[in-house]
This record gives structure tokens, C-alpha cells and sequence, in this order.
């Protein structure tokens, strides 16, 4: 045999153009879901690499095509079917339009759409996109009046003030969040080696008050120390840059980095949030399927992305 079996085939798949084979959500006023995955392919990028990201939503669309059969079979990453019986499902809402060149629009374009989904109740899943894309949400997160705490698994700890004269780009995400009074607490895991970052960002960032749990910490200490830090009843947004996964199971990314964190390493501080708090929103960023191989990324954080779903409905109930 000279080709790959066609998994799909295998297990009943039909053709599909939304995530999972979820149904399609075009009227975010009407949405009536337990969350909404909605593609933001760009929002500030740096003019030295433009929207390299762009094709992260569609890509994992794609990977987790073969399973829009399986949408009710046993999950074994959540003891259950993902979405369980008497729980509202999920939904695709698509992918927002965006501007290579009007990086404003785009970050409008994305406050008002998460603004709209937090207002009705869904949980919005936010895929990228660079690292730019989630400061939008972030500030979007203001509207619904609440507080929040901000859990971040990332490679790189993005405090910086401004990168290459752009202040909104990805390498300031956490710093833009800390300036956002709704955001009372950033917990930060899986920062390892080199990044844009200077000494006196990382100082900045623990004057503020964020807790750092490196790499090296969580393989040396184990996840506890982290999720400690998640307050009972707390609302949390997660923002989950890819290259904190180890590159052997997500090279889709262009920050790899050694040491990352292991696919359930990263479960588990997800569900720790919808354990110990609750999950207000998501994004999943930094996704390059054109690096990818053999499309092992987009597989791996589909299955994050449809674990979180599943999360997400049995915290409703």
C-alpha cells in the first residue's frame, strides 16, 4: 500500500466544514451553546513576519475532521462522551474577517465578537492567530462586569512593553492584560529558554504580583504548585500558547522550544480550572500548520480543543 488509509473512511465520517462536525453558528446575537470556537487569524502581527498564523483555525478543522462520526463516542480524556447527554454542545461559529494591514479593525473585530458571545452565556474558544489575538478577548472580557484570573501556558511570558514599536503585538499579551483592571491575577506556566523578553520584564511582571511556574518547575515539582494557585470559585481565562507544548507533539508553532509540557500535563491544568473555578474563556494561539509534521500539532491541540469543549458543557450542569 503506497497511501495512507483514510481514517475518516474508517470510522463514518462525514464531509464537514466545521470543527468536530459541530453546528454552524452564524448569528453570534442568537448563539445559544455551552462555548463557540471562532477563528481569529490575525490581529497585530509584527511587519517583520506578517500573518504567519493565519491558516491555525482551519487547520485544526481539519485534523479532527476523521472523528465528526465519533462526536458521541466514549472520550477517554473525560470519562465520557465529550459532550454528555442533557448538556448544550458546542458550536463553530467560523472564522472572523481580518486586515493585513488595519491591525485596529482587526482587534475591534475581535473585542465585539467575544463581548457578544461572553454576553450570552457561551464560553468563547478563540483560536489563533498569533499571541496578539488574545488581548482583545481579554479586554472584550470587561463587559460582562465580572473579575477574572488569568491562567497562561506559554513558552514565552510576553511583558513586554512594546516589541519592533507595536505595543499590541504578541510579545506584550500578559503585559496589556495586567493593565486591564477586571484582570486581578495572571498565573503564568511552562516559560522555558530564550525568548523576546528582558530580565527586567520578567522583574516587572513579579512586582506586579504574577506567579511564575517555569518549565523546569512543573517537571520538577509536578502541576500542584500551579493549580494551587486557582482560587476557589475563581472565573478564569485561559490563554494557551502552543509552543508551551513540548515540539515532539507540536511542532505546529514557530517558538519551539525543548522541555515543553506533555498533552496531558496541559489537560490537567485545564481541568483544574473547571475543577476548582470555572472556565470564562479561551484561546488556543500560535497554531502554523505549515511547519507541522505530519500533522501531529493539529492533532494534538484539536484534542485539547475538543477536551476543553467537553469541560466547558459539564461545568454548565
Amino acid at each position: 500500500m503506497t497511501r495512507k488509509p483514510d481514517l475518516a473512511a474508517l470510522f463514518g465520517a462525514t464531509e464537514a466544514t466545521t470543527f468536530l462536525g459541530l453546528e454552524k453558528c452564524d448569528d453570534l446575537a442568537a448563539i445559544d451553546a455551552s462555548s463557540a470556537f471562532i477563528g481569529a487569524p490575525c490581529a497585530t502581527p509584527y511587519g517583520s513576519v506578517g500573518a504567519y498564523a493565519q491558516n491555525g483555525p482551519a487547520s485544526l478543522r481539519k485534523a479532527i475532521a476523521s472523528l465528526t462520526a465519533n462526536i458521541d463516542r466514549h472520550n477517554f480524556d473525560l470519562g465520557g462522551p465529550t459532550f454528555p447527554e442533557g448538556c448544550r454542545r458546542a458550536v463553530d461559529c467560523g472564522d472572523l474577517p481580518w486586515s493585513d494591514s488595519d491591525f485596529a479593525t482587526n482587534r475591534q473585530t475581535i473585542r465585539d465578537a467575544i463581548s457578544t458571545i461572553a454576553g450570552r452565556g457561551t464560553v468563547p474558544i478563540l483560536i489563533g492567530g498569533d499571541d496578539s489575538v488574545p488581548i482583545p478577548m481579554l479586554d472584550a472580557m470587561g463587559d460582562t462586569g465580572k473579575s477574572y484570573t488569568v491562567l497562561q501556558i506559554d513558552a514565552h511570558i510576553d511583558w513586554r512593553d512594546s516589541h519592533m514599536g507595536e505595543t499590541y503585538g504578541l510579545s506584550s499579551t500578559m503585559r496589556r492584560a495586567s493593565e486591564m483592571d477586571h484582570i486581578r491575577k495572571i498565573i503564568q506556566v511552562g516559560a522555558r529558554g530564550i525568548g523576546s523578553g528582558h530580565s527586567s520584564d520578567f522583574d516587572d511582571a513579579v512586582a506586579w504580583g504574577a506567579k511564575f511556574f517555569t518549565g523546569p518547575d512543573i517537571h520538577r515539582n509536578g502541576l500542584q504548585p500551579a493549580m494551587d494557585q486557582i482560587d476557589p470559585g475563581a472565573e478564569v481565562i485561559l490563554c494557551i500558547d502552543i509552543d508551551a507544548l513540548d515540539p515532539s507533539i507540536a511542532p505546529n508553532t514557530i517558538g519551539r522550544a525543548p522541555g515543553g509540557l506533555g498533552y496531558y500535563q496541559v489537560l490537567e491544568l485545564i481541568a483544574a480550572v473547571a475543577d476548582r473555578g470555572r472556565i470564562a474563556a479561551v484561546d488556543f494561539v500560535e497554531i502554523m500548520p505549515e511547519v507541522d509534521i505530519d500533522g501531529i500539532g493539529a492533532l494534538t491541540v484539536s484534542r485539547l480543543v475538543a477536551a476543553t469543549m467537553g469541560m466547558i458543557a459539564r461545568q454548565e450542569s
